[in-house]
């Protein structure tokens, strides 16, 4: 792989990408593509879109990946981390939520 190639690379994997699995558009949740990008290393997030409007909420998004596509705790804790990753606020702020909320919580999980 050229150099430029490696580098744009690198730098796809570091963007959020924000997936709602409940999407009516994937024949099954074990088929939606989020659990292949993030096995291909990609910034997965998960999120619900509208719950008004999509009728679902994170709990159910999240027990789908884990009932139907085989996802564990610790792929929820990544694609959890992921999303504060690529929260638009100060990278203090994000780090410090990483820190001190989402890891502790995770951990009182595993």
């Amino acid at each position: 792989m050229s150099r430029a190639r490696s580098g744009w690379s690198r730098s796809v994997h570091a963007v959020g990408l924000g997936v709602r699995p409940l999407d009516l558009q994937a024949a099954s949740i074990a088929e939606h593509p989020i659990t292949a990008l993030k096995e291909l290393g990609f910034r997965v997030t998960l999120n619900t879109d509208n719950r008004l409007v999509s009728g679902t909420t994170m709990t159910r998004e999240m027990s789908l990946l884990v009932e139907q596509a085989g996802w564990t705790v610790e792929d929820l804790r990544t694609v959890t981390v992921n999303a504060v990753k690529s929260a638009f606020i100060p990278f203090d702020e994000r780090k410090a939520l990483i820190e001190d909320v989402v890891m502790p919580g995770y951990d009182a999980a595993l």
